[in-house]
């Protein structure tokens, strides 16, 4: 029985942020595959290119807020999503997106370690 990785390239110039995501976290669970079972992380990895070039409106970048908690009084911080790629890149905007669309689960962690991000 040999193991092997199922490599999927997605080209994301051009998609919307939320299509690309949605997208890609069926393909992290395997629901393209027949063998799909959900308490099994399948042997996918996809690799996406030109995430620099997605679709993303002047709107949802002002108006989508990313929340974090300190754990401390008054450590709620804000960040919106041009600050996010401002700071960090498109590509760290996409894997927020993909990882809210996984489930919370133990097998999270381990599918977006096949992930690939280039911009």
């Amino acid at each position: 029985m040999v193991n092997t990785q199922e490599k999927i390239s997605i080209n994301a110039a051009g998609k919307r942020l939320g299509c690309l995501a949605s997208e890609i976290a069926n393909m992290l669970n395997g629901k393209h595959t027949p063998a799909y079972a959900p308490n099994k992380a399948p042997n996918v990895v996809v690799e996406v290119s030109n995430a620099a070039q997605m679709q993303i409106s002047e709107k949802k970048k002002d108006n989508k807020i990313y929340e974090r908690y300190t754990g401390y009084f008054g450590g709620r911080k804000e960040i919106t999503l041009a600050q996010l790629i401002e700071k960090k890149g498109y590509g760290e905007a996409l894997r927020k997106a993909v990882y809210g669309m996984l489930p919370g689960n133990r097998l999270r962690k381990v599918k977006m370690k096949k992930l690939q991000i280039n911009e």
